[in-house]
């Protein structure tokens, strides 16, 4: 039964433990990402205003509470290498798990509060990672989204945005995935940066620019998992 003595358990378990559990997750995503030649990779702890930024980790007011990582541009955007990357973090969950099952084990760590907390909750991290269910706001688990690449799901195909030149117009010309116009503009690098804004928010997503009736990747931005 829980009781007043457990009260600073508790408050040791969520401002400490689940924070290192969600920076691990993170990790393992990312870890995967720059594996396949993710860029621009980044790792959120936390919720709110930033705190602080050092390198790839931004540390966020509510430190204790979600966690994101976001990547671009990978190398390797298949199936397989999206797979990697969604088991990722229960990987490294997973994997630290067992360290420190092992360390206990072996009299290197200490067997108390902390180590219980940390298997405790990683366990119950992986779990609701792997979890197929689709969130409130539209996103969905690891297991989920793993799940439709195994099945091909058409909903994770790319979509396809385009900066093109119109000889009518005299214009280059930003098309969405469904070939609408979203602009155009007399400036290329205006209409690029307005295509990687429309590319970016609409994940997953690739972005191509036709030149001589060429197609070239300028940049593909990936689902990324939480």
């Amino acid at each position: 039964m829980f009781g007043i003595n457990d009260i600073p358990k508790f408050f040791l378990a969520f401002f400490l433990v689940l924070p290192i559990i969600s920076f691990l997750h993170e990790l393992g995503h990312v870890f995967f990402a720059w594996l396949m030649g993710g860029k621009n990779i980044k790792v959120t702890i936390g919720s709110g205003d930033r705190i602080f930024r050092l390198g790839m980790l931004e540390v966020r007011k509510y430190y204790f509470w979600y966690g994101l990582c976001s990547f671009d541009n990978l190398k390797r955007n298949k199936r397989f290498s999206n797979i990697l990357i969604f088991l990722g973090g229960v990987l490294f969950n997973a994997i630290s798990t067992l360290v420190v099952i092992f360390l206990v084990e072996e009299k290197v760590l200490e067997e108390g509060m902390l180590t219980y907390q940390f298997t405790y909750f990683s366990m119950y991290y992986i779990f609701f990672a792997l979890l197929p269910m689709p969130y409130p706001d539209g996103s969905y688990s690891d297991g989920k989204v793993i799940l439709d690449l195994i099945r091909n799901k058409s909903h994770l195909a790319d979509n396809i945005y385009r900066v093109q030149w119109d000889d009518e117009k005299a214009q280059w010309c930003v098309f969405d995935h469904d070939h609408a116009l979203v602009q155009a503009f007399n400036d290329e690098e205006e209409a690029l940066a307005k295509a990687h804004e429309v590319a970016k928010s609409n994940r997953p997503s690739r972005l191509l620019n036709s030149r001589s009736g060429e197609e070239t990747e300028i940049c593909n931005y990936p689902r990324v998992p939480l």
